[in-house]
């Protein structure tokens, strides 16, 4: 996501907010947020659920009261947020699919 010029920590900042309403969220394997360091206003989002389903809910679940919704990032954003889905394969920090390491 590109934030408008010096909004980058702001940005950071909703979508760290946005973290904290997902612990304990079904089948949020991992969100992490992280802003680029040659260029503070381009923040990313790597997300992992465990299917497309639990990622919609997500999605569609009602903003909590003391949380940040879409309209509050979206209005940091210089540009539309520029989203690659991709099929997991493996790697370090999840376990295997079978449920083997």
């Amino acid at each position: 996501m590109t934030a408008h010029p010096g909004k980058g920590g702001e940005l950071a900042a909703v979508l760290l907010r946005v973290a904290e309403r997902l612990h304990g969220f079904p089948a949020c394997e991992i969100y992490l947020i992280s802003q680029g360091t040659a260029d503070p206003d381009t923040v990313h989002v790597t997300e992992v659920w465990r299917d497309d389903a639990s990622a919609q809910a997500a999605l569609a679940a009602p903003p909590s009261t003391d949380g940040p919704g879409p309209a509050e990032v979206l209005a940091l954003l210089s540009t539309p947020p520029h989203r690659t889905d991709v099929a997991v394969l493996g790697g370090v920090g999840l376990p295997a699919a079978d449920g083997q390491p």
